[in-house]
């Protein structure tokens, strides 16, 4: 019988909202030995200013190893096929976070090869600036800390408690035991990667109706 009732909901939402940029930070200054906090701004203005200088150094120490582990480019925050239209001037715009891009199929059809310069798409095949017609690319986005997978933010955590271990304490033996950490995170994050990707050999183009080769069948004669 499966959970339910207003319980299952309460403690639904507790799981979903465990993880935050304030609960990672804590974490980071849990490993190396210091008092958590209670918040990282001192107000919520549209000037953020942190509460103390080593809150400033933990956060970014946070949001650069976010920013590192989302450029290898995961499920969750890579798009395949994504069309984008010239505008009046013949260019196209990249939205802001996105942090790497290539054209849809580049090893096959080289007719251009696309680059993000600035805010704009380049072609360094044809030397401009300028599409005369759509292009499909595929594109990594830098997605919010709230908004990636769980695994992941464990894995951005336990990265950046190193970094903090070396950089603030100086301890290798600390090190060392939040190397072994990160090793397992990531090693959850390839899992949940297999998982959520469904990947096989021949890939999955539009409009596919091939069933991969599935073990349990052969056992199941």
């Amino acid at each position: 019988m499966g959970p339910s009732g207003p319980f299952f909901l309460i403690y639904s939402q507790y799981i979903m909202s465990t993880e935050t940029e304030l609960s990672s930070v804590n974490s980071i200054l849990g490993a190396i030995g210091q008092a958590p906090v209670s918040r990282i701004y001192q107000n919520e203005s549209k000037t953020l200013v942190y509460i103390n200088p080593e809150i400033a150094f933990v956060h970014n120490l946070l949001m650069d190893v976010n920013t590192d582990v989302q450029t290898e480019g995961w499920v969750f925050n890579t798009e395949y096929c994504y069309e984008m239209l010239p505008n009046d001037s013949k260019e196209i715009n990249i939205p802001p976070n996105v942090i790497r891009l290539d054209k849809s199929e580049g090893q096959t059809y080289r007719e251009c090869d696309p680059v993000k310069r600035g805010t704009r798409l380049y072609d360094k095949y044809n030397h401009t600036y300028k599409f005369e017609d759509s292009i499909k690319l595929d594109y990594v986005f830098l997605l919010k800390y709230e908004e990636i997978p769980t695994v992941f933010q464990r894995l951005i955590t336990l990265r950046a408690s190193g970094r903090a271990a070396v950089q603030l304490v100086g301890n290798p033996e600390l090190s060392k035991m939040l190397s072994m950490q990160e090793a397992q995170a990531r090693a959850a994050c390839i899992e949940y990667e297999c998982n959520q990707s469904d990947s096989n050999f021949f890939g999955t183009p539009s409009g596919t109706v091939y069933q991969s080769y599935q073990p349990y069948r052969t056992l199941a004669r």
